[in-house]
């Protein structure tokens, strides 16, 4: 990692367009050279294919092309970085932070096939290779909760327990929403309606906005401090894992509203329902040692929501877009 620019460097300018060359380091790269990748750029090819959502059989070769093995990490310096270099603050942001994606890939690898149900069969071919990128995601955390963090456990379900008490509402509201929108889906499969509800909160708020929010806080952190080599190209290219997943989420939330004009009130009502578990929050995270502040987090998961339902033609309703502005957080120099 040779760049050390600071972590909000890019929060405040606009979307920026990759080059040739970017784009093909970001999908080419095995896992050694994904220590090289910009995590903003990363991010910004998210958006990419969005106006131009690929469709389920070329998400499914791109998963082919970028499967990586997470056996193949050496956790080795990011345990020197997290003992000897990084302050306490910094390690109980990181983990608080990061505790919200070891339980949310885990809770995602059991879930997400209830989904695949009432799926096309080639979106089906997707939904499989999602599932197996999750499963190997959880492993990613299982070996740096085990051999970076230190904590304890005999198997995987032990670790979940250990990290438990770091995560945060920010996390634990829309995973909730998830597992009961889950159930929704498990009693009928079939049912459009619950599917939308359901692909509102997973593909769009949590893997969409959530995550490639606070995917960038703690990526960024590392780059900028040359830390944790492991862990940034595991989740890095876990971002890269993502930029399919989010793709094809978008892509079956515009199909839906295309065929059935009415969904966009699920995804309406689901946007309130989320927006609405935000609150006061007993375990919240502290964003400030790793660079970042509450209200610069904030303005990521607005600028997130904004770009995806822009990008796919979805219009917020305007009691949202009324919230939104709001409550949305006014930078110096934003």
């Amino acid at each position: 990692m040779t760049e050390r620019k600071s972590p909000t460097a890019v929060l405040h300018e606009g979307p920026r367009a990759l080059t040739d060359e970017q784009v093909r380091e970001i999908e080419e790269s095995d896992l050694k050279g994904v220590l090289d990748v910009d995590i903003d750029d990363v991010i910004e090819y998210v958006h990419k294919d969005l106006k131009t959502l690929p469709d389920f059989t070329m998400l499914y070769r791109k998963y082919l092309e970028q499967r990586w093995n997470v056996y193949e990490l050496d956790f080795t310096q990011d345990k020197i970085d997290w003992t000897e270099k990084m302050t306490e603050d910094e390690r109980q942001s990181f983990i608080a932070i990061a505790s919200g994606f070891h339980h949310g890939e885990r809770q995602v690898e059991i879930e997400l096939p209830v989904f695949m149900i009432g799926a096309s069969e080639e979106e089906k071919l997707h939904i499989a290779a999602q599932i197996e990128d999750e499963a190997r995601h959880t492993v990613f955390f299982d070996r740096f909760y085990r051999e970076v963090v230190g904590l304890p456990g005999e198997d995987i379900m032990d670790v979940l327990g250990a990290s438990f008490p770091w995560v945060s509402e920010t996390f634990l509201g829309p995973f909730g929403l998830l597992a009961y929108q889950a159930d929704e889906v498990r009693r009928n499969p079939y049912d459009e309606r619950a599917r939308v509800r359901y692909g509102t909160n997973y593909f769009l708020w949590i893997e969409g906005v959530l995550a490639l929010s606070v995917m960038k806080v703690t990526l960024s952190y590392a780059r900028w401090r040359g830390f944790l080599p492991a862990y940034y190209t595991g989740f890095t290219a876990t971002c890269r894992d993502e930029s399919r997943h989010v793709q094809g989420g978008m892509r079956y939330l515009q199909d839906a509203v295309r065929k059935d004009p009415t969904m966009i009130n699920e995804i309406h009502d689901t946007l309130r329902t989320i927006l609405s578990l935000s609150g006061v929050y007993s375990r919240e995270i502290y964003y400030e040692p790793l660079g970042w502040t509450q209200d610069e987090v904030r303005m990521l998961f607005f600028q997130q929501l904004r770009r995806k339902l822009g990008d796919v033609g979805i219009d917020l309703a305007p009691d949202l877009e009324e919230l939104l502005q709001r409550v949305q957080p006014v930078l110096a120099g934003g």
